[in-house]
């Protein structure tokens, strides 16, 4: 078990401070208790396993000393980072100076590193795709942010012991952009599929000197320095998956967004046994019509309609096998068959110009309130002002934050209307506190502004997009489960328990804002 800090342990030569050092048993800020020294970076932080003393609930705990101003980097990141709410993130509790030191209390996460993991051996092509979608799906709920990840390697990707996937320890400075986050990605792909880490021509950030990199074995390269594709290394890499490595890996074609990845990663992430895609799977980014193409989907387009093409010949040659045989004796010459070319367009979405994945415009909003006194459904149009300082809130409610604790009210929430149907690929909701628990439904029609209107439209949404939120930790709330299939109108932020007020004389909560993105 490995609670990795900058994504590598330290280097034996790396040399680490003693003076000040933490010791089992300690207890940090008068709440956190260290209980076990688990290694160090390169960088000469020490991560410890620890508990917190008032939650009662592992943690992990990174440190350096001296603080100060040493430490300004590694605080701001944290900051910034447990602003960002996403279930493959592992989540930040606390930062904190004091001055001879620094730490940062994060969430403890029972597990392997995906660096740990490989060295085992390279995993299947679907364990690979689903670590590669974890990992993209958590940089776009970063990059919705304007944020960047900057440590993206494969000692900072955890794999659970129940399978979940994280990214961990954000690093960023003013040398990172979200371009490099996403190349990451193909970093992160090609070393789950060979064991080997595409750094030297073009290293990733967390992969070079000073941060581990001798402790992964390099990519297999020709005469030119250049890196062998996955399915030169190993046997058993489906096309599609080889070719969408290569692409991230690729500095002459340009990246698509995270989003954009994570929805195609998604669309790719099936269970082993499904062998469909080893047949048609294509790199497959959809658009409205004219849309510039994606440089991705060109080039992946490229090459599936090279293979497209390649089928295609291969069923003609099959049909004029069948025509000989089963024909009653006819000559196949004689049968007008038209040939295939290879500039033929590939089938499906293969050469679609590349979506536009950004924020959708929210047409309209209302808060459904089914069951209560319909004194709360002032200042809705606040959530999508573009203004997180002002926004909704309920009343404050004094028995109970539970709803379903409340005689006749299982709940309140916020309507959206996208004015039309669009593929959707996110909804994000800034509140006011933490501890709320709410889900994301979404329905077919709308209903009157009324209570028996509420009543029935609660009732028809029962469709609910990714996994509810209970008594969340954080402030923002992304809801990211939509399926690239459907398309979406009407979603409603439905809210099932308020926080208890920081007063303690009641329970109350406001939504600060609400985003939704798609194309």
């Amino acid at each position: 078990m490995t609670q990795v800090g900058e994504g590598q342990e330290a280097e034996e030569s790396a040399p680490v401070m003693t003076f000040g050092a933490p010791t089992a048993g300690e207890i940090l800020a008068e709440r956190y208790e260290l209980v076990e020294h688990i290694n160090n970076d390169s960088a000469g932080r020490l991560v410890w396993r620890g508990v917190d003393v008032v939650l009662r609930r592992p943690v992990a705990v990174v440190l350096r000393y001296p603080g100060g101003d040493s430490a300004t980097e590694m605080l701001q990141a944290a900051v910034a980072a447990s602003r960002v709410i996403h279930p493959n993130l592992v989540g930040v509790y606390d930062a904190i100076d004091e001055s001879e030191r620094a730490y940062v209390v994060r969430e403890w996460v029972d597990g392997r590193s995906l660096r740990e993991l490989v060295a085992e051996g390279p995993l299947d092509p679907a364990r690979a795709t689903a670590i590669g979608n974890a990992v993209a799906s958590a940089l776009a709920s970063v990059h919705a942010t304007g944020m960047v990840h900057g440590n993206v390697h494969p000692g900072t990707v955890m794999i659970s012991d129940d399978g979940r996937v994280v990214l961990a320890d954000a690093r960023t400075d003013c040398a990172d952009s979200q371009e490099n986050d996403v190349r990451a990605v193909g970093g992160i792909l090609y070393f789950a599929l060979t064991g080997h880490w595409p750094h030297a021509e073009a290293p990733l950030r967390g992969a070079t000197a000073g941060h581990g990199r001798a402790a992964i074995v390099d990519a297999v390269r020709d005469a030119s320095g250049s890196i062998a594709a996955p399915r030169q290394v190993r046997a058993g890499v489906p096309a599609y998956l080889d070719d969408l490595t290569m692409d991230l890996l690729d500095a002459e074609i340009a990246p698509p967004a995270s989003d954009v990845l994570a929805a195609e990663l998604s669309r790719l992430d099936v269970p082993a046994e499904d062998h469909f895609l080893d047949q048609t799977g294509t790199i497959r980014f959809t658009a409205d019509p004219g849309d510039e193409p994606s440089p991705l989907a060109a080039a992946g387009g490229r090459k599936v309609a090279i293979g497209i093409a390649g089928l295609l010949a291969v069923a003609l040659v099959g049909l004029l096998v069948g025509i000989s045989v089963f024909g009653g004796g006819e000559s196949p010459d004689t049968q007008p068959v038209a040939q295939p070319s290879a500039s033929a367009p590939a089938s499906g979405d293969a050469s679609s110009p590349a979506a536009r994945v950004g924020p959708l415009t929210i047409r309209d909003v209302r808060i459904i309130d089914p069951g209560g006194d319909r004194g709360e459904l002032r200042n809705a149009e606040r959530v999508i002002d573009g203004d997180e300082d002002r926004g909704w809130e309920t009343q404050t409610y004094q028995n109970s934050g539970k709803f379903g604790n409340l005689p006749g009210k299982t709940g309140m929430g916020v309507w959206i209307d996208l004015g039309e149907p669009h593929s959707v690929k996110s909804l994000r909701a800034v509140l006011s506190s933490t501890g709320a628990s709410a889900e994301l439904r979404t329905g077919k029609a709308d209903f009157p502004s009324s209570s028996s209107g509420d009543k029935q439209l609660v009732a028809a949404y029962s469709n609910r997009i990714g996994q509810p939120f209970e008594g969340h930790d954080g402030t923002t709330m992304t809801f990211n489960g939509f399926n690239p299939e459907e398309k979406y109108q009407y979603l409603l932020f439905w809210i099932t328990e308020l926080p208890e007020k920081e007063s303690g004389d009641g329970w109350k909560l406001g939504v600060q804002e609400i985003t939704v993105q798609g194309s």
